[in-house]
């Protein structure tokens, strides 16, 4: 049975989000354009203009979250809130709003946790600079941080740098990228860069905030080999690394894996490390690794080089509407072999499911779906916890609904249903959904009721 103690007193309780998928106030406020404002909007999605309109209703919903009992509340900023353009002076107004939601949180007892580039930059840097291809948006990302640090060095100490870091050679788009995107060298060399940025990033956190706390974040991509065939093992292996293992390797040991240089180097792609780089990496690693965790897949074996030739879908789980297997012993295997490579701190900073709801006659949501989605994966963790992983945190993806990364309402992930659709904004009403007394609970007996 489990030990209802595994969970210690001060874990981190709560919900995590971004900016652009919250706020709203899209040119309010002094804000530039961001790399999302400027996304094409697949029909039957929203745009970005309003989200859930976080920014007008953060008392409203972060009084929603004391009520829950959060302690924690993940969000990002948004860049072109500070840098408008990305260069320049700092914006002002921009800087004292968030100065006013993370007063609004800590009176509330939740602590932020901060991501500073969470899919979204100045439009300007990606058609100018062509986003994270370019040193100088290194250079600018660095002054971005180093102004917010010194802004909020009294009020956040958990940050991250960059959202699901290792989607860079997936999606090289989400770090500004809108030129020679194909280009498999060019992908390394904008994912160097983004370790140097956060590299940069992590020096000048603990610079400023001395007890500061970076992490090194990725999507975690659980993974088993399609079949016992020592092929489909190997296959397996080898996505692991590119997907998983690279990425925290660096943020935790400073300096590239064998496995990926050796390849690079076969291909004469080997990115380009200016003076300095080497030691920079080694001197700023993370202190803690943070992960997103929704779903695990297949790998077998394919002569296609492309990493994700060979994922694909469980024929042994259930799936969701959107087509991620539901594992959460995937969940546990994750956290287990984390920490068994790193032995550093791991703070879950994204779990959860979205689902198609509407409002019942009573104006709730019977969300049992969610609600044994978590209690699963949550039980999951403290089992890992049991055997001996050090987890100090768990951010349930959503908080209240909002628009998905692909910017769908009907994909809802909160505790509370946010009364809005694709494109009719109706009232914007936050109703409690059932799992928001289940996750109360929770949070009230420090996971020992699931």
């Amino acid at each position: 049975m489990t030990n209802k103690n595994v969970i210690p007193e001060g874990f981190l309780w709560g919900g995590a989000v971004t900016s652009f998928q919250t706020e709203g106030a899209w040119n309010e406020g002094g804000k530039g354009p961001s790399t999302v404002d400027a996304r094409p909007i697949p029909t039957g999605h929203s745009d970005w203009k309003v989200a859930t309109d976080f920014y007008n209703r953060y008392k409203e919903d972060i009084a929603l979250f004391k009520e829950m009992g959060f302690n924690a509340y993940r969000t990002s900023i948004s860049w072109s809130r500070i840098f408008p353009d990305g260069e320049g002076e700092a914006n002002e107004e921009g800087l004292q709003f968030y100065d006013d939601v993370f007063d609004e949180m800590i009176a509330n007892g939740v602590q932020p946790v901060i991501t500073l580039c969470h899919f979204d930059l100045p439009l300007s840097l990606a058609e100018k600079y062509n986003g994270f291809a370019s040193r100088k948006v290194v250079d600018l990302f660095e002054k971005y941080a180093r102004t917010v640090f010194e802004r909020y060095k009294d009020k956040v100490k958990y940050w991250l740098t960059f959202n699901e870091q290792n989607l860079i050679l997936l999606k090289p788009q989400y770090w500004g990228v809108v030129r020679d995107a194909d280009s498999e060298a060019l992908r390394y060399q904008v994912c160097h860069n983004a370790f140097i940025a956060h590299a940069k990033a992590t020096k000048a956190l603990h610079e400023i905030i001395p007890d500061g706390q970076m992490a090194g974040m990725i999507t975690y991509f659980t993974t088993y080999p399609l079949t016992p065939q020592p092929e489909d093992v190997l296959a397996n292996y080898k996505a692991k690394e590119l997907l998983n293992d690279f990425y925290f390797d660096v943020f935790s040991f400073g300096e590239y894996p064998t496995y990926v240089t050796s390849d690079l180097e076969k291909k004469g792609i080997m990115p380009t490390f200016e003076e300095g780089d080497t030691a920079l990496l080694k001197e700023n690693t993370v202190d803690y690794l943070s992960i997103s965790y929704y779903k695990s897949n297949t790998v077998e074996a394919s002569d296609d080089e492309d990493i994700m030739a060979g994922v694909g879908q469980n024929p042994h789980l259930e799936e969701n509407e959107w087509g991620w297997a539901i594992d959460p012993i995937g969940f546990r295997l994750a956290l287990k072999d984390m920490y068994a490579r790193y032995r550093l701190p791991i703070f879950v900073t994204e779990n959860g499911i979205g689902l198609r709801e509407e409002l019942d006659e009573n104006n709730t949501i019977e969300d049992d779906q969610r609600i044994k989605y978590l209690s699963d994966h949550i039980h999951q963790m403290k089992l890992a916890m049991e055997e001996g992983v050090d987890i100090f945190g768990y951010l349930v993806w959503g908080s209240t609904d909002i628009l998905s990364s692909s910017g769908q309402m009907t994909k809802r992930y909160g505790f509370v249903y946010v009364n809005r659709g694709e494109e009719d904004l109706r009232d914007l009403k936050r109703y409690k959904k059932k799992s928001f007394d289940w996750f109360k609970n929770v949070i009230t007996t420090n996971g020992s009721e699931l």
